[in-house]
Order: C-alpha cells, then structure tokens, then sequence
C-alpha cells in the first residue's frame, strides 16, 4: 500500500533511484531461455539432479515477475501450447509428464490461476483426454501434486463448453458388458474425492465446483444432491481432528466459490437451508483461523444472494477520478457534483423488501470484524462492503453507525482494526456519504495514533496501518471540497504518523496515504515540499524521522503545534526508551520553531509529568524539560537573553526542585532509579549548560550527592544499562563542575576541588569494579580547573591502579577507563617542557605517563569472556596517539627518541597480531603517527623504509581488516632491525592460530619473506636470533608458546632453514632444541603435540642434534599419556617417509613395521619393549627409567 504507481521519479535519493529502477522490469527478457528450457524438458526428465537443476532455474525465472506478472502475458500462449505438446505426445513418460505440469504450475502460480486457466484449450475433445489422465492419477503421491491441480483447473475449463454432457456419453455399454459411468458423474465424483484431500488440489476442485456444477445441465439434475452432500460433510465433522479440518475446508472452500460464480435465481431457494447449518456449526467459535475465514466468505456470498444485485442509487460517486485532470488546471471541470441516480432506480428501491436472513448474515460479518486474524477480519470487511452495496439508505447508514461502534475504547486493538478495513472499504465503494464525514474522520484520527499498552509493549501497528489506508483510500474516493473541512486533522495526524511512528510500516503506510491526498485533494497544506522530502524511503529511518525530517515540517506553521503536542501526550511517556529519548530530542530541535509556546505552555505542562507517579512519562519529562531549557538557552544567546528571563521563576524553581522531590519519595532506587538517575544526570547537565543561576544553592549539593552515589552504586545496575548510565554521570559531572565550581574564571574552588579528587582516587581502590570504572571516568571528565596542583595525585592515582590490577589480572574493565582518563587528563593538562609535574605533562613526568600506557599494551589478561585485555590494549593505543600528537605539537623535545621507539614496536606488534579489530585500529594509529604532519612525529626508527612501505595513500586504501591485505605489508618490517623483534612476535599468535583465514594469509607472507632471505645468510642468521629470542622469553607464556611452536613446525615444514640444515650442530638448531626440551615435563596435551611435529621437523638438521631429536621422540614413545605415544608413532612414521635418509636402509622397513603394527596405547611395559628395539635399530641409547617419577614424566 505504501508505495506508489509510479516512482521513477520518487526524490528519494540516489539510493531510492536505484532501487525503483532495479525493481521495474520493462518486459519479459528471459524469452529465448525459457523457450530453451521447456524444449529441453524430453533430455533431462530421467535425471533427478538435471531435472531440478531445470526446474529450479525457471523458478528463479519467473519469480522475477511476481510483482508485475503481466508481462508475461504475450508469453503465456506459446509457453502453455509448447508444454501441453509433451503433455498430449503418446511418446511422453509419466516422469516427463508429471515435470511438464510442475512447470506449468509454476507459471499458474506466478499469473494467478484465475488469468492462466483461461488460457488451457476447452474444445470438446479435450474433455476425455484430460478426465482419463486425471483418473489415473494417485492422489496420495505427494511427488506430483502440481499434475493433479493443473489437471483439475483445466478440467474447470474443459467442462464449460455449450453442450450438454450426456451427448459425451455415447454407449454407455462398454464391449465387456458393463455400464460406464456417465461422465457428469465422473467429474463430480472426482471433484468431491479431490475436496477432501489434504493438499493444493483441493483448491482446484473448488473452482472445478463452481465451474462445473452452475452448467444448466449440471444444476437441474446435481446441484440438489451436491449441495445436501455438502451440507451433511459440514454437519457430520468438527474442528478437532485434522482429517476434518481439511474435509470442512473444502467443502466451505467449494460453496463459496460456488455462490461466487453461480446465479442467484438458482441458488437463492438452497440459501437459507445452507445458512441454518451454518448457524448450527458455530463457525466463529472454531479454533482454526482458515474455517473462520470461509465461514465469514461463504456467509457474505449468501448475503449477496438474498439481496438482488443492484448498484445502490444513494452511493457517493465521485465525478472524475483521474489523478492527472485533478492536478490539471481546470479542477472546476473535475468538481463536478455526485451523479444524480435515475428516478427508476429510486422507484426500484422503495418497492424492494430485505429478507430477515440479511440481518443475521451483517451481524455475523460484524463479529468477523472483531476476529483475533487478520484474514478473517478483511473478508469481513470486504463482505460489509458488498452487502452494504445492495441496501438501501437507511439500512446502509445503520450498517456504517454498527461499524462504528467497533471505535470504542472498551474494545480491543482487534475491533479497530476491522472497523478501518470495513471503512476503507464503504468508503472505497462509495457507501460512505459525506454526511457520516463529521462523525467518522474523528475516529480515524485516533486511529492513526492508536496504541494500547500490553505489558513491556504495545499493540496497534496494525490498527494505524490500516487507519492509513482509510487515509489513502478517502483520497480517492471524494471530492476535494467534501474532504476540505477536515484537510487539517487528517494532514496533521498522517505526518505525525509518518514521522513519529515506531513501526516502520506505518511511517511508510502514512507517507503513502499523504502523497495520495497530495496528488488526489490538492489540498493539503505544503504537500508537494512535504512529499519530496518525506518520501518512502526518507521516512524508513527513525533518528532521520525524528531529528530532521519533522523539523523540516514543523517549520510550516500549520503543524508545528499538532507535532509538539503529539510528542508531548503521546511519545515522552512511550513504553520503549529509545522512543523517549528521541522524542526529547526532536522537542530540542523543534523548540526553535516555537520557543514562546515551549516556555509558556509546553514547559509547565511537563514539570507536573516529571514528578507524577507514571514511571515512563517521568523519566521522558525529565528529559524533555532539560532539552527544552537547554534549546531555550541557546535561541536566548541570539538575542542576549539568559534563560531565566524566558522561562517563567515558577518553573525554574520547579526544575530545581525535580531532584529533591525524587530523592524524598526513594525513587532513585530499585529498577525505577536505572532511568531516574540517568534522567536526572542530564537535567543537571542540560541545567549546567543553560548557566541556570543555583551557584552556591543548596541544590548543586543534592546533585554532586546524586553523581557519587550513581558510581558508588554503580555495581547494582542492570548489566544493560551500566554503559549509558556512566556516560551520563561522567557529562553531568563535567558540566556542573565547569558551571558552579569555579571561584573565578580558571580557577577552582580548592575545597571542593580536594574533596572530589581526593575522594575519586580512593575510589580507584574500591573493591567493586564498576566504582573503580567511574570515579577513573570521572578523573579523566574533569575541567582543567579542577586538575590544576592535582596532576601528580591524579596520574599516580590511574597509573598505579592499572599497575596493580594488571598483576592480579582483575578489574580489566576499569584498567580500560583508567587509561583512557590517563590520556583524558594529560590532554587538558597541557604540555609544558618547564612546568610543574603537578600542573602539566613535562620531562619530569611523560616517561611515567608513557610507561604506564606502554605496559598495558602489554596486557593480555583473559577470562570466561576471552581476551578481554584487548580491550586495554585498544585504548592504550588510542591514549598513546592522542599524547603523542599532543606533545609533539607542544613540546617535541621532551619526546624522547626510546619512547618513541617502545610505542612504534608495540603498535607495529598488534598490527601483526590475529584479531581483526585490534589490528585494524593498531594499523591505523600506526600509519596516522607515521604520515603525521602537524605535527610531525619526531624519532619514528627506520621513518623512510617506513614510508615506501607504507605510502600516504595506504592510509585509506589499506584494509588492516582483511589478512589478505594486512599481512603482506606488515611482514615486510620483519626486514627492519628495529621492528624485528615485535612484528614477529606478533605474527607467531597469528600464524600460529587457529582462524583459517588469518593462518593462510600470515604464513603465506612470513614464508614469501623468508624465501627473499634465503641466499642471505647474515639476514636468515639475524631472524633465527630474534625467533629463539621470543621463544626464550615467552617460554613459560601458554599465549605464545604453543602458537610459537605450531608456527615452527610450519617453517621446518617448507624448509625455510634448509641453508642450515647443510652445517653440522648448527647453533640454532642446537640452541632451540635445549629450549623445546623444557617443556618435557608439561601436562598441556596441545603443548605436546605441537613439541612433537617440532622434533619430527628438527631431524632434517645434521649431527648430535639429529641423535638427540631421535633421543627425544623415543622418550616420547613411552610418555605416561596413551594419546601422546600414538601421536608421536604416527608422527615418527610420517618423518621416517618423509625424510629417508635419517636412518639406515637396512633397517628402516623393520623399524616403519614397528611403529605401524604396534598398539602404543596399550600399557607402559608393553610399549616400552618395542621402544627399546626401535633404540637398538635407531643407534640411539635406551632411556634409563628413573626411581622417583612424577606422573607426566616419560620413562
């Protein structure tokens, strides 16, 4: 409904252009492949994968024209007579059959059966043809229920033609003897087996009924007995079993569509029989939303029986319904009057008598109206519609007056909606005169801002989508001058609900239905300026609806006032926060347009609200006043105005008041406080702002008690809201201490300056985590006033809570904020080479600062929840950039060249590491230092390798994100002395990992440098160095060590020492092995293994190495866990094969025997015989067991 006839020219943006443009298709383009897959049905038919594949492909194809399936139209004959060839071909299997029906189906589905059945031939030698194959089908076989439905809508067709059935029948004699069935049986035999069936084919059989049994034929000698057939099937089932929920579908299903197509005079004398079963059944109480529905359906086509058909004479007409003559310039030509009826017609009506069923049938369908679904609900107001059509004036208008009933605050959301439907559809027929007008448009503007509270949310949605397609259907319906009266209400409520709606479809329902008015009325005020901006797609974005496209509209005056006020009685008091919160915002933003009618009308009215007993509206009061006060300040600055000269003393006072009234009736505790102190926190904020005169008032007391309790208590906060309610505290914080704590410009109050800093560092010592969060937040918020003679306190007071904690591995999150404050106060202390180290960063003091930020770069702390100490790492580097830039731009020399140093290796170690995000920022902060230029990073090590590494231009082309792209460019500082050490440190985690990605792409890139420095021995020499380096200082880090390992295994793997490998005892093979040997002892399986491949990779190194690797793993053959000596058999095995030349010849069969046959998970003794004749054959010495052996020890 929201969209529109035509949007090719829709201002929705370059965005909303594209989306019109791909959705329109110009015609039926996939003509030549369909033609190629249904000729090729014959050769894939026998193959189950190419006869889907087929199958699937024209799904895909005609699925594209589901909105517009009228462009297949000059298709359908050619599609249809090409597939009915293999249909009729003798030649034809059942398989290909069968796929040539699910074919058609597929174009019935996408046309519309009602359209496409036309098409099937209906000459009176079909009628056989397809009454036989339709007999042979299995109505069980769930494989080809598409043949059965097409078959029966086809014989829908077939048995339309002019003759009567019996002359079909010939000799009824076959030459067996035996009487055949007339085929007026046989249909109706196979339409009745098919209405009880459980799948699609029922619906078929449906329309074959009402088809075959309105024959003149038919109806005089089957109808009688059909219709009793009917009514017992109704009467002898309920709705309790499936088996006659199906039954009493179809049969409901066929005597609706059956009194759809039949005429009356043949049907009128079976109407009240059928409606007394119906009465009797008790539809409207069954449990099943689908036999409601066809109760309702078949109820109304009664209805319509009753009543003779007739165009009603007293029906609103409206003259010209041509959008484009209503936007031409003769609109005097367009306003003609309704058409007067003819006096016959009058005549007509006065003589015409209702039956008495017509009552019982509007009342049922006005029950319908009320349903629990929404189907049900819209046949009942389609079926008002069409009964009302057929009555006369008064009746109709008692009719409209029931309707309206359903518009009472007694019923549910339910009746609402219905009533819409029901009044979109008399209106749409013109059944609704102008005259209700007066009492319906009322109705409807509540509508359109209907909600109704059911526990944490509302219902309604669907009550106002519908409100809006009376809206839209009203446009249509009457003229501009009957609809001018109300143009205001109906203007003013459909933009509210454009704007203001939570739900999205209602925002566009209600954009839809006013461009419609737009077009159609011409009345509406601003419409066209109104459209362009809150088109479709404009209005599918909340914060965009709330923040800036009604500004735009309140900007005209006839809708200022409707959207203040909506947003006050209706939106600040709304059960879903966000709602209130944006609509506070939008008062912030509309108070411009209004500023008189916000401080005299508006504002008093909401201070009552933000003390008032409802929790929702207080909290969105509170909000709002603040907002309110706080845009009034500003609109006062324009004309040198304070806001106490705007807003009237009473209401100042009832703002300062807000906070002890709620801090007297205890409503900052419990689940109510999680919104009252965030609420209050931006009114103190929003107040502060405003420079509202309370300096030295008793109030600013209450408020700093709310703040400090707010962190104390911080910890009993749902986890949900504990972020905002912190941020909150932290802006109030700041605000109030820049506006009534300064006893001259720049200069704080000292005691009260020493009481918050004092009192905000013993809270970095609390035991609960979420204090420690805000009184470091709360440091790093405060004004360079307040940190003034309090700097040395202060960065001692962060440094040392993140030292500690760090050691514990505890309070992760307020280490997090702790360093961010470190970063926070530096940056509003300023930087002074000479300075004090209690009133600015200096050189007494940076080195601490920088220590401390680089040693939580460091901090790898994990829990339950993962590596939470990425989140420290993360704002370490966020707080080294932002010191960095500060003292380069201010003090370059007190940045010295080591610490300059420490921060680029660590940064370049985190953009080598395996999280995505963290490298992603490391790799940004890297580049943003590197290419920095005012200022200029003094003392970057290797800046000029750095910069042809990294040209200017990767500082927005490189995506740190993908490792694909990442990798290659980090592994080229491995070349630079300096970054060594880091960058393969932070590569070891990454090529060592487990995400698939991130392994391929960093080994790929180490390994393609490694081979670069393969001819160069000082080069290779050098990265051995730096590799045993980490090992030896990470060999008790679970974190690196076993990535460290699994990395190794990898280069033993692609031979990437192979140039020491040729030198006997080379020093580095030597050296790792004493290394890997300390772990010999560890529990950690994973590390085991991976020491395991590691051994097997060292036994390419020539000399005592390789005798003591071959010593290692036979020790490892007899390790107390069963799953380390298997690992290590098969290990030893796959080396044996890969590296041939280790052992002897002679040998190494007997030895590859050995170590495949043998069970080395059975027990130690056992497998400790093998491992000795292996040491025997190896030439290595057998281990000697040890008298006091410790469980994980091997033998």
């Amino acid at each position: 409904m929201a969209l529109t006839e035509e949007e090719d020219g829709s201002p929705g943006g370059e965005g909303g252009e594209s989306i019109v443009q791909a959705c329109v298709l110009g015609g039926f383009s996939e003509s030549s492949e369909t033609r190629a897959l249904i000729s090729g049905l014959p050769e894939v038919h026998g193959d189950l994968v190419t006869c889907e594949s087929a199958a699937q492909r024209f799904l895909v194809i005609m699925n594209r024209y589901q909105e517009q399936p009228h462009l297949l139209d000059p298709h359908l004959e050619w599609m249809l007579n090409l597939i009915l060839e293999l249909v009729r071909s003798e030649k034809s299997p059942p398989s290909l059959v069968h796929l040539s029906f699910k074919f058609l189906y597929i174009i019935c589905k996408v046309r519309g059966y009602k359209i496409f059945m036309q098409l099937f031939p209906h000459e009176v030698a079909d009628v056989q043809p397809v009454l036989d194959l339709l007999s042979r089908q299995d109505p069980k076989d769930s494989e080809t229920w598409e043949t059965r439905y097409m078959l029966l809508l086809w014989l829908s067709m077939t048995c339309l033609i002019p003759f009567d059935l019996y002359r079909l029948d010939g000799h009824l004699e076959s030459d067996s003897g035996k009487a055949r069935e007339p085929i007026m049986d046989r249909i109706l035999a196979i339409a009745k087996s098919y209405l009880l069936v459980s799948d699609s084919p029922r619906d078929a059989a449906s329309v074959l009924v009402s088809k075959f049994m309105t024959r003149p034929d038919v109806k005089q000698k089957r109808l009688g007995d059909f219709l009793d057939w009917s009514l017992t099937t109704i009467s002898q089932t309920d709705d309790k079993s499936m088996r006659d929920i199906i039954v009493l579908d179809g049969a409901l299903q066929s005597l609706a569509k059956l009194f759809k197509h039949g005429k009356r005079d043949d049907l009128l004398q079976y109407a009240p029989t059928i409606m007394q079963c119906l009465e009797k059944k008790h539809l409207s109480e069954s449990n099943q939303a689908m036999l409601r529905k066809l109760g309702v359906k078949l109820i109304q086509r009664l209805g319509l029986t009753f009543l003779k058909p007739r165009l009603a004479a007293w029906r609103y007409q409206r003259g010209n319904r041509s959008l484009a003559a209503n936007l031409s310039m003769s609109q005097s030509t367009t306003g003609a009057a309704a058409v007067t009826p003819e006096v016959e017609t009058q005549e007509l009506e006065q003589d015409y008598d209702i039956p008495e069923e017509v009552e019982t049938v509007i009342e049922y369908l006005l029950g319908g109206l009320k349903d629990k679904e929404t189907i049900v609900r819209w046949s009942a107001a389609k079926g008002i519609g069409r009964v009302t059509g057929r009555l006369p004036k008064e009746l109709a208008d008692e009719v409209v007056g029931s309707v309206l009933d359903c518009f009472s605050f007694q019923e549910t959301d339910n009746a609402w909606h219905g009533g819409c439907l029901a009044l979109a559809e008399l209106g749409r027929r013109g059944l609704l005169v102008p005259s209700r007008l007066t009492d319906v448009v009322p109705l409807i503007v509540k509508s359109l801002t209907y909600e109704e509270k059911r526990g944490a949310c509302s219902v309604g949605s669907n009550v106002r989508d519908a409100a809006c397609y009376v809206c839209w259907s009203f446009a249509r319906a009457y003229e501009p001058k009957e609809l001018e009266p109300f143009v205001s209400q109906l203007a003013s409520t459909l933009l509210i609900t454009a704007v203001f709606d939570r739900n999205v479809n209602c925002r566009r329902a209600a954009s839809a239905a006013f461009q419609e008015n737009v077009g159609r009325q011409g009345t509406f005020p601003h419409g066209i300026d109104i459209v362009t901006t809150a088109d479709y797609y404009a209005v599918g974005n909340l914060n965009n609806c709330y923040l800036n496209i009604s500004v735009y509209i309140a900007s005209f005056p006839e809708y200022t006032k409707a959207m203040i006020d909506h947003l006050i009685s209706m939106k600040i008091n709304h059960w879903d926060g966000v709602i209130r919160e944006l609509s506070t915002k939008a008062l912030h933003n509309l108070t411009p347009q209004a500023p008189d009618y916000m401080a005299t009308t508006v504002l008093p009215q909401l201070l009552p609200m933000a003390v008032g007993i409802d929790l929702h509206g207080r909290h969105g009061a509170i909000l709002a006043c603040a907002e309110i006060t706080h845009a009034l300040y500003k609109l006062g600055l324009q004309t040198n105005r304070s806001v106490v000269d705007t807003i009237s003393p009473e209401c100042v006072d009832a703002l300062k008041n807000i906070h002890q009234m709620l801090h007297d009736r205890k409503q900052y505790r419990g689940f109510g406080g999680e919104l009252m102190r965030p609420a209050v926190c931006g009114l103190i904020e929003k107040l502060s702002l405003s420079k509202m005169p309370f300096k030295n008032d008793p109030v600013i007391t209450g408020w700093q008690w709310l703040i400090d309790d707010t962190i104390k208590t911080l910890h009993l906060v749902s986890s949900g809201v504990k972020d905002a309610i912190a941020v909150a505290v932290v802006s109030a914080l700041s605000a109030l201490c820049e506006e009534y704590y300064q006893a001259q410009p720049g200069q704080a109050e000292s005691q009260i300056q020493d009481v918050l800093v004092t009192q905000y560092i013993e809270g970095l010592k609390s035991p609960q985590m979420l204090t420690r969060c805000g009184s470091a937040l709360a440091l790093g918020c405060l004004p360079r006033f307040m940190i003034h003679s309090k700097l040395k306190q202060i960065l001692e007071g962060l440094q040392q809570m993140c030292a500690v904690s760090q050691e514990e591995g505890s309070f992760t999150e307020a280490r997090k904020d702790a360093v961010r404050a470190i970063a926070q106060v530096c940056v509003k202390a300023g930087v002074c080479a000479d300075s004090s180290p209690d009133s600015a960063l200096c050189s007494d003091n940076v080195t601490e600062v920088y220590g401390a930020l680089l040693n939580c770069m460091n901090d790898y702390t994990t829990d339950s929840r993962g590596d939470v100490g990425a989140w420290v790492r993360e704002a370490a580097m966020t707080s080294l950039m932002d010191v960095t830039l500060l003292v380069a731009s201010s003090a370059p020399e007190i940045l010295l060249p080591d610490l300059v140093k420490s921060m680029m290796c660590c940064m370049a170690q985190q953009a080598a590491e395996k999280i995505d995000r963290y490298r992603a920022h490391a790799g940004y902060i890297f580049l943003s230092l590197l290419h920095s230029t005012d200022p200029a990073v003094l003392h970057i090590p290797h800046r000029e390798e750095l910069l042809s590494i990294f040209p200017v231009e990767t500082t927005t082309t490189l995506n740190w994100k993908s490792p694909s792209q990442a990798f290659l460019y980090i592994t080229q500082l491995l070349g630079l002395p300096q970054y060594q050490y880091h960058t393969l440190l932070g590569l070891t985690v990454s090529v060592g990992g487990i995400t698939e990605s991130t392994v391929h792409f960093s080994s790929q890139s180490l390994f393609d440098y490694l081979r670069k420095i393969q001819e160069d021995s000082d080069a290779l020499t050098q990265f051995g160095d730096t590799l045993l380096n980490v090992f030896r200082n990470n060999l008790r880090n679970d974190r690196v060590s076993i990535p460290f390992l699994k990395m190794l295994n990898q280069m033993l793997a692609n031979s990437c020492f192979e140039i020491f490998t040729t030198q006997e005892n080379h020093p580095f093979c030597v050296d790792l092995l004493a290394l890997i040997k300390e772990f010999k002892k560890t529990k950690d399986i994973s590390k085991l293994r991976a020491c395991v491949a590691v051994f097997c990779g060292l036994i390419q190194f020539q000399g005592e190495v390789r005798k003591k690797v071959l010593s290692q793993l036979l020790m490892l053959l007899c390790h107390s866990f069963p799953v380390i000596r298997k690992t290590t058999a098969s290990q030893m095995y796959e080396m044996m094969l890969t590296y041939d030349d280790v052992i002897d010849p002679e040998v190494l069969d007997d030895v590859m025997t050995l170590l495949s046959d043998t069970n080395w998970e059975s027990d130690i003794a056992t497998v400790r015989t093998h491992r000795n004749q292996l040491c025997d054959w190896l030439g290595v010495p057998r281990p000697q067991a040890i008298t006091k052996q410790s469980p994980a020890q091997v033998s």
